[in-house]
Protein backbone atom coordinates (compact mmCIF):
# COMPACT_ATOMS: atom_id res chain seq x y z
CA UNK A 1 0.00 0.00 0.00
CA UNK A 2 1.07 3.65 -0.86
CA UNK A 3 1.68 6.22 1.62
CA UNK A 4 0.65 9.78 0.16
CA UNK A 5 3.21 12.00 1.62
CA UNK A 6 2.53 15.75 1.98
CA UNK A 7 4.39 18.92 1.85
CA UNK A 8 3.93 21.52 4.37
CA UNK A 9 1.23 23.90 3.89
CA UNK A 10 2.82 27.20 2.18
CA UNK A 11 1.26 29.93 4.72
CA UNK A 12 3.62 32.49 2.66
CA UNK A 13 1.89 31.91 -1.02
CA UNK A 14 -1.07 30.95 0.54
CA UNK A 15 -1.44 34.37 2.34
CA UNK A 16 0.04 36.60 -0.54
CA UNK A 17 -2.12 34.80 -3.06
CA UNK A 18 -4.88 36.16 -0.88
CA UNK A 19 -3.71 39.60 -0.85
CA UNK A 20 -2.56 39.71 -4.84
CA UNK A 21 -5.78 38.32 -5.71
CA UNK A 22 -7.74 40.69 -3.76
CA UNK A 23 -5.57 43.83 -4.98
CA UNK A 24 -6.26 42.18 -8.75
CA UNK A 25 -9.60 42.47 -8.22
CA UNK A 26 -9.45 46.54 -7.19
CA UNK A 27 -7.84 46.79 -10.71
CA UNK A 28 -10.04 44.38 -12.77
CA UNK A 29 -13.53 45.76 -11.34
CA UNK A 30 -12.10 49.16 -11.42
CA UNK A 31 -13.26 51.91 -13.97
CA UNK A 32 -10.29 51.90 -15.91
CA UNK A 33 -10.27 48.44 -16.82
CA UNK A 34 -14.15 46.64 -16.71
CA UNK A 35 -15.71 48.15 -13.82
CA UNK A 36 -18.25 50.67 -15.56
CA UNK A 37 -18.90 47.36 -18.23
CA UNK A 38 -19.75 45.32 -14.88
CA UNK A 39 -21.69 48.01 -13.22
CA UNK A 40 -23.81 48.66 -16.18
CA UNK A 41 -24.83 44.72 -16.54
CA UNK A 42 -25.19 44.74 -13.02
CA UNK A 43 -27.83 47.06 -13.04
CA UNK A 44 -25.64 49.23 -10.64
CA UNK A 45 -24.50 52.26 -10.98
CA UNK A 46 -21.16 52.81 -12.64
CA UNK A 47 -20.16 55.75 -10.27
CA UNK A 48 -18.63 55.47 -6.96
CA UNK A 49 -20.89 54.12 -3.62
CA UNK A 50 -20.87 57.08 -1.46
CA UNK A 51 -19.91 54.22 0.91
CA UNK A 52 -17.35 51.88 1.29
CA UNK A 53 -18.96 48.46 0.91
CA UNK A 54 -17.17 46.63 3.31
CA UNK A 55 -19.42 43.86 3.64
CA UNK A 56 -19.04 42.91 0.41
CA UNK A 57 -15.08 43.92 0.64
CA UNK A 58 -14.67 41.41 3.52
CA UNK A 59 -16.50 38.65 1.99
CA UNK A 60 -14.61 38.77 -0.85
CA UNK A 61 -11.36 38.78 1.23
CA UNK A 62 -12.84 35.37 3.31
CA UNK A 63 -13.34 33.65 0.07
CA UNK A 64 -10.25 34.55 -1.60
CA UNK A 65 -8.77 33.48 1.52
CA UNK A 66 -10.49 30.18 1.39
CA UNK A 67 -9.71 29.60 -2.45
CA UNK A 68 -5.97 30.53 -1.55
CA UNK A 69 -6.23 27.88 1.51
CA UNK A 70 -7.74 25.19 -1.41
CA UNK A 71 -4.63 26.03 -4.08
CA UNK A 72 -2.17 25.76 -0.78
CA UNK A 73 -3.83 22.47 0.26
CA UNK A 74 -3.95 21.10 -3.19
CA UNK A 75 -0.06 22.19 -3.85
CA UNK A 76 0.67 20.18 -0.82
CA UNK A 77 -0.08 17.02 -2.21
CA UNK A 78 0.68 17.82 -5.82
CA UNK A 79 -2.72 17.90 -7.15
CA UNK A 80 -2.94 20.97 -9.41
CA UNK A 81 -5.24 19.03 -11.42
CA UNK A 82 -8.05 19.00 -8.04
CA UNK A 83 -7.09 22.75 -7.50
CA UNK A 84 -8.00 23.71 -11.31
CA UNK A 85 -11.03 21.86 -11.07
CA UNK A 86 -12.26 23.92 -7.70
CA UNK A 87 -11.17 27.16 -9.01
CA UNK A 88 -13.32 26.28 -12.35
CA UNK A 89 -16.37 25.44 -9.80
CA UNK A 90 -15.92 28.26 -8.05
CA UNK A 91 -15.74 30.51 -11.19
CA UNK A 92 -18.92 28.56 -12.28
CA UNK A 93 -20.93 28.77 -9.59
CA UNK A 94 -20.78 32.46 -9.58
CA UNK A 95 -21.70 32.39 -13.14
CA UNK A 96 -24.87 30.64 -12.56
CA UNK A 97 -25.87 33.32 -9.69
CA UNK A 98 -25.07 35.81 -11.69
CA UNK A 99 -27.18 34.45 -14.48
CA UNK A 100 -30.14 34.23 -11.70
CA UNK A 101 -29.60 37.56 -11.42
CA UNK A 102 -30.13 38.27 -14.63
CA UNK A 103 -26.78 40.20 -15.18
CA UNK A 104 -25.16 40.97 -18.49
CA UNK A 105 -23.66 38.27 -20.12
CA UNK A 106 -20.58 40.64 -20.24
CA UNK A 107 -20.86 40.97 -16.58
CA UNK A 108 -21.36 37.14 -15.73
CA UNK A 109 -18.00 36.82 -17.91
CA UNK A 110 -16.31 39.89 -15.93
CA UNK A 111 -17.78 38.09 -12.52
CA UNK A 112 -16.29 34.19 -13.67
CA UNK A 113 -13.15 35.63 -15.06
CA UNK A 114 -11.75 37.13 -12.10
CA UNK A 115 -12.34 33.64 -9.85
CA UNK A 116 -10.19 32.11 -12.79
CA UNK A 117 -7.94 34.75 -12.73
CA UNK A 118 -7.33 34.96 -9.06
CA UNK A 119 -7.31 31.44 -9.03
CA UNK A 120 -4.37 31.40 -11.41
CA UNK A 121 -2.32 34.29 -9.33
CA UNK A 122 -2.72 31.68 -6.11
CA UNK A 123 -1.31 29.08 -8.26
CA UNK A 124 1.53 31.30 -9.11
CA UNK A 125 2.21 32.03 -5.65
CA UNK A 126 2.24 28.69 -4.49
CA UNK A 127 5.54 28.45 -7.25
CA UNK A 128 6.38 31.37 -6.60
CA UNK A 129 7.14 31.48 -2.73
Amino acid sequence: METMTTDPLNWTAVIVGTIAAFLFGWLYYSPKMLGKTWALGSRISPEPPETMPWMAMILQLIALFVLALVVGMTAQTHALTTAIVAILAGATLVMAQDAFSQKSTAAIMIDGGFVVFAGAIMIVCQGVF
